[in-house]
Formats: structure tokens, C-alpha cells, sequence
């Protein structure tokens, strides 16, 4: 195997000679490659990591005074030189694969240790973010822990998705994508991924899905349940799964193509690269060409995992608040001329404090048609981080609804793109933002093709002064995309004083033959429209709440499912209930 070397040097004379600054590491080169498979499944590590890891805990509070000692004296080095130098060997072996990614992370951290002694801040845009780089490794040892690492097809996308991560910054208020959107409460957090599940804590039963009892799927804190999964009633031909279980034809005919390339997919996002690092398990929903799944196919994710609050009395508001980090990871294949309607419904433990950061592609092929139900009701503690890449071909159809009521953070990155002609493409999304939530939409379309058709609809509720909606959504109509037809339309309603939405509606066009069109809106309820009802002998409060209330029904409505469409208007009636904008009682339905 080839070697694996990080050399930091640090070019000031008052600092002490180069070689005081410089570390090289390198992996043993005369193990087998069996020897090496045998090495990782026994959730072993290379004695050069070892060796980082233990004095990693020794030398935690020194390097965070030296850290905030740097932040305070604010002093620039006469000359900065880190050289990072990573040569990965191709092999298909997952030993050697989590040999390498360890050596990344124990390179990185040779990095940042003679940093820190050296009174030094790297600043470099190609060293890699110090507490991505712990978090990473962290997630690394709880792998180790509770997971076989020998999964060859895990492996590939873990190797893929560290060498992202190395490269990747954490998001600031000062990066565009995340202008209103404060991700540092969690940089603060300690954050601990989940390296066990408890599949006794959740009855599917208790979300009224009807529905749900023909086939599903549940993920338990990211990883599959096979015995709360039913998938018997599936057409013939469907593969449903997880990895480990699906025949290796298919996955080598589906899932590997999907891999390859998925940093670039995802435009390198740290949230996405995290994922693929502490994936615990692939789900795969493979419909075959021709075969059209006429019932809705409902995966479940619950979160029973739970972090501990901070010692204040706010609830999720200190540094010393701790998170339980899951990764789940869903890949979708709908063949050509096949049709698939699924439910994607998040939920969790109450009152809890978690992190749910899940991804999910879809590929739909030629004539192919997906329907796309997509609810949000976790903690308002948690946090829900969210990635979705759809590819269409010629002639696809496309259909989202998405309604988002839980979490302290809500943050939806969706990607779609039109690869064929002739294709549709829909998006229907409603955010109801109460007391100190944040709801973020960010939405990108790409258009290449003639005759593409999309239509976008976004809708949000902020009930609080505390809450907040940020909705970005991007529509690119390419040169050779003539012929397209796109609309996207954003209608925000502010219930509270000093309630707050951000609106960014863009449409880029390149093409010269085209019909689209977009807009954007934000204001309280009409008086007209509250003098209409008052007329008529109806009283204020009943007159409000049926007109919020059917502000998000042209959205809620679309959902598949009426058990799914009925426990959606309960919670949006409860949560506007809690801020006084809405009778409970009131005889109205989506």
C-alpha cells in the first residue's frame, strides 16, 4: 500500500528550525491484504492512529487553551507553509480503504497539534477545519465501535466522502448558502454520534398510518429495523433493503454507479460529505423497468437517541448542550416506464436533543414517474439537516410535497436536475415556524434540456417573533433547455410581530425561447378578507384561523395518504393553537 504522509512546516526563525515542526506519518507497508481486511473488522486501528487517539484526550485542554490564547493575541506568522501531501493507493479492500481514512484524519491532526504548540493558526485554505476534523474522527470511533467496517460498498462511499470532508470548511453567516441560517450553536454543542439503536422505543403504530401496514421501511437512528419493516406486499421484481442484504448484481449494477462521483454531486456540502462518513447503513429502493408500485411505500425515521441539555434553563441554548448525531442514507432507482408513490415521515423521541443529518438520491429513468411525500415532525430541540438529489431522464416525472413543522433547525438542501427532454418536474413545500425555530428551504433546479416543465410552490407560516423562514430557491434554464416552461411562486405569512422570513426567488435564463415567471410575497392576513367573514356574523377568531388554516391547505392537501393528510391537520391545528392563532375545534379540513 502506498504511503501515506503529512509534513507541516512552519517557516519562522523565532518558532524553532523546521524540523521541530514537522511530523511524517506513514502506515506499515508489509501487511497482506487479508491480514489488513481481518485488522479493521476487529475494529482495530493502525498503531500510528492508536497512538494519536491516546494522547488525543491528554492533550484536548491544552490545545484549547493554546487555541483561545492564538484567538486572543490575534498574531500573524512572518510566513505560513503547510504542504500536505496524500497518496492514496487504489484498492478495492475495505481494510485498506479505513486504513487510509484513518491516516487522513491522524494526518490532519498532526496538522493541527503542531499549529496549536507553535502558537500558530493555519490559514490556509487547504488545511483542513479543525473541528470537522474532530468531529470526523469522532464519528470514525464510533463506527469502529458498533459497525462492520468491512462492507466493501460502505467503504467506498466513506473513502469518497472523507477525502470531501478534508477539503470542507464549517458555514458561517458569512458563506451565501447560509447567510440567515446560524449553524455555530452546533460547532459549540458536543456532538455524539450514535453507535447503537433501541428499536423497543418506537411503535410504528403510534403515527396512525394505515397506510403504513402494507410496506415499509424503519430506520432506527439511522440504520435499518428488520423486524418493524414489512415489504411483503411489493410487486415482484422490487429490491428493497439494506445494503448488506440485496443481491450483488444489483448493487452492482445500481449502486455502484451511484457512488462514484457523489462528493461532486453534492457540491462538495460538509453536511452531505458528513453523512457519507458516518452512513451506519444504505438503504436501496430498487422498481425494475416496466413494474409500477401501486401502493405507497412508507419509510419511517425515528431518532430515540438523546443528547442532554445545557445546565441554563433555556433548553438547547448553551455550549455544553450535547446532540446525538445520526446519518441515515437513502438511494431511490425507479426504471424505465415504472411508477413509485413513497412516504418520508421524521419523527423522535419528545422534548429531546438530537441531530437527524440524512441524504437521499433518487434516479428516475426513461418515462419513470415518482410521487415524493415528505413530513418533518422532530423535536423543536432537534436539529434536522437534510439532502436530496433527484436526476431525470427523458420524458420523467417528478412530484415533492414537503410540509416541515419540527426542530430548532430545519434545513432542506434539495437538487434536481433535468438530464432528458420532455421532463416535469413539481415542488410543493409548506414550513410552519413557531417559538425560536428556524426553517430553511434552499432549492436548486438545473434545466439542460427542450420542453422541460417545473413549477414551484413554496409556502411559510411564522407563528412567533421568535421564528424565522429563509427560503432560497434557484432555477437555471440552460442554453439548449428551449421550449421550457417554469414558475416558481413564494407566499410567506408573518402571524407575529418582528416574525421573520427571508425570501431569495432566482431565475437564471440562458435559453432564448421560454415561458417562465416567478414571485414573491410576505405580509399578515388582509383586513378584506377578515371583513368578508366579520359581515357574515362570523366571529374574529374563527374568521383568522380558517384563513391560516387555508393558507397551507393548498399545499397539506397534495400529500399522499389520508391517514397521512389527517395527522397533518392535527398538528398543524395544535402548533397554531399554542401561539393563539387558531381554535382547535374548528370544523376544518384539508
Amino acid at each position: 500500500m502506498a504511503a501515506l504522509s503529512a509534513i507541516a512546516m512552519v517557516g519562522n526563525a523565532s518558532l524553532g528550525s523546521p524540523s521541530n515542526c514537522s511530523a511524517v506519518l506513514s502506515p506499515p507497508c508489509n501487511v497482506s491484504a487479508e491480514k489488513q481486511r481481518r485488522f479493521s473488522r476487529s475494529r482495530c486501528f493502525f498503531p500510528f492512529v492508536a497512538s494519536v487517539l491516546e494522547t488525543k484526550n491528554e492533550a484536548e485542554k491544552y490545545r484549547k487553551d493554546k487555541t483561545r490564547s492564538v484567538l486572543n493575541n490575534r498574531r500573524r506568522p512572518s510566513i505560513t507553509s503547510v504542504v500536505t501531501n496524500l497518496s492514496w493507493c487504489s484498492t478495492s479492500s475495505a481494510a485498506e480503504i479505513g486504513g487510509r481514512r484513518h491516516g487522513a484524519y491522524a494526518q490532519g491532526a498532526s496538522l493541527r497539534d503542531q499549529a496549536e504548540a507553535s502558537s500558530v493558526s493555519l490559514v490556509s485554505p487547504s488545511t483542513p477545519d479543525l473541528f470537522l476534523l474532530d468531529l470526523a474522527s469522532k464519528i470514525e470511533d464510533s463506527l469502529a465501535e458498533g459497525d462492520d467496517l468491512g462492507n466493501d460498498v460502505l467503504a467506498r462511499l466513506r473513502e469518497e466522502a472523507t477525502e470531501a470532508t478534508l477539503g470542507c470548511r464549517w458555514p458561517t453567516n458569512k458563506d451565501e448558502a447560509y447567510r440567515f441560517t446560524d449553524v455555530k450553536f452546533l460547532k459549540l454543542a458536543n456532538i455524539v454520534p450514535v453507535n447503537s439503536s433501541s428499536e423497543s422505543s418506537f411503535n410504528p403504530e403510534s403515527l396512525n398510518l394505515p397506510e403504513s401496514e402494507g410496506s415499509r421501511l424503519v430506520f432506527i437512528d439511522g440504520v435499518l429495523s428488520k423486524t418493524l419493516s414489512r415489504v411483503d406486499n411489493l410487486p415482484e421484481g422490487v429490491i428493497v433493503g439494506s445494503i448488506s442484504s440485496i443481491p450483488q448484481e444489483a448493487v452492482r449494477k445500481f449502486v455502484l454507479p451511484r457512488l462514484s462521483g457523489v462528493a461532486e454531486r453534492s457540491q462538495r456540502d460538509v453536511f452531505a460529505c458528513l453523512n457519507g462518513v458516518g452512513a451506519r447503513d444504505l438503504v436501496v429502493v430498487i422498481v425494475p423497468a416496466g413494474v409500477k408500485v401501486t401502493k405507497p411505500l412508507y419509510v419511517l425515521y425515528y431518532s430515540s437517541s438523546q443528547g442532554s441539555p445545557s445546565s441554563s434553563s433555556s433548553v438547547a441554548s448553551s455550549e455544553n448542550s450535547s446532540y446525538a448525531l445520526s446519518n441515515p442514507r437513502l438511494l431511490v432507482t425507479v426504471g424505465k416506464d415504472s411508477e413509485l408513490d413513497f412516504v418520508e415521515d421524521f419523527s423522535g423521541a419528545p422534548e429531546s436533543l438530537y441531530w437527524s443529518n440524512s441524504v437521499c438520491e433518487i434516479e428516475i429513468h426513461e418515462r419513470g414517474r415518482v410521487g415524493h411525500s415528505y413530513v418533518q415532525e422532530q423535536s423543536r430541540h432537534a436539529v434536522h439537516i437534510r439532502q436530496t438529489y433527484v436526476s431525470q431522464v427523458e420524458a420523467s416525472s417528478y412530484k415533492l410535497v414537503e410540509a416541515v413543522f419540527g426542530g430548532r433547525l430545519s434545513r432542506h438542501n434539495l437538487h434536481i436536475q433535468q438530464l432528458g427532454p420532455d421532463t416535469v418536474t413539481e415542488m410543493s413545500t409548506f414550513l410552519l415556524a413557531g417559538r425560536k425555530q428556524l426553517h430553511d428551504l434552499h432549492s436548486k433546479l438545473v434545466l439542460d434540456h427542450p420542453r422541460g416543465i417545473s413549477r414551484q410552490l413554496h409556502k411559510c407560516i411564522v407563528s412567533d417573533s421568535s421564528g424565522h423562514g429563509v427560503f432560497d430557491g434557484n432555477v437555471r434554464v440552460n442554453r439548449l433547455a428551449q421550449q421550457t416552461d417554469a414558475g416558481q411562486l413564494s407566499r410567506n405569512l408573518l402571524l407575529a410581530p418582528r416574525a421573520t422570513v427571508n425570501v431569495k426567488p432566482n431565475l437564471q435564463i440562458i435559453a432564448n425561447d421560454v415561458k417562465c415567471s416567478h414571485g414573491a410575497a410576505i405580509s399578515d392576513l388582509e383586513e378584506e378578507q377578515l371583513f368578508y367573514f366579520r359581515a357574515r356574523g362570523i366571529d374574529a377568531m374563527t374568521a383568522r384561523s380558517a384563513l391560516v388554516f387555508s393558507f397551507g391547505a393548498e399545499v397539506l392537501q397534495k400529500l399522499e395518504g389520508a391517514g397521512l393528510r389527517k395527522r397533518v391537520e392535527s398538528l398543524v391545528k395544535n402548533s397554531l393553537a399554542e401561539e393563539g392563532y387558531m381554535n382547535p375545534e374548528l370544523a376544518v379540513t384539508i
